[in-house]
């Protein structure tokens, strides 16, 4: 059993090598596997960077509305949305008083 050791110590221990590397390959921190995990991270990562950019964007224009110049139509908006003045699909009617 020895001898059959010996005589074939280079083909083992190469095979070992070469099963190691494959699996670290594969399976590892740097592995492949771990290559495609990272990669899916990466995209939800800017994908949730490009929505929060532009929650921002839209946070910061709401606030210029009401701080630069006060856009009354958008005050009306809040309003309606806040204290449930008016519903969505209304038809409005304005009536003026001719006092002629």
């Amino acid at each position: 059993m020895m001898d059959k050791i010996k005589k074939n110590y280079f083909l083992l221990i190469s095979t070992f090598l070469v099963l190691y590397f494959f699996f670290n390959l594969l399976e590892g921190e740097r592995g492949l596997f771990s290559y495609f995990k990272k990669r899916d991270i990466l995209m939800n990562l800017q994908n949730d960077e490009t929505n929060l950019s532009n929650k921002i964007r839209n946070l910061k224009f709401k606030n210029s509305l009401l701080s630069d110049k006060l856009d009354l139509d958008y005050i009306e908006t809040l309003i309606r949305a806040k204290f449930l003045f008016g519903k969505e699909g209304e038809t409005l009617y304005i009536i003026r008083n001719n006092d002629n």
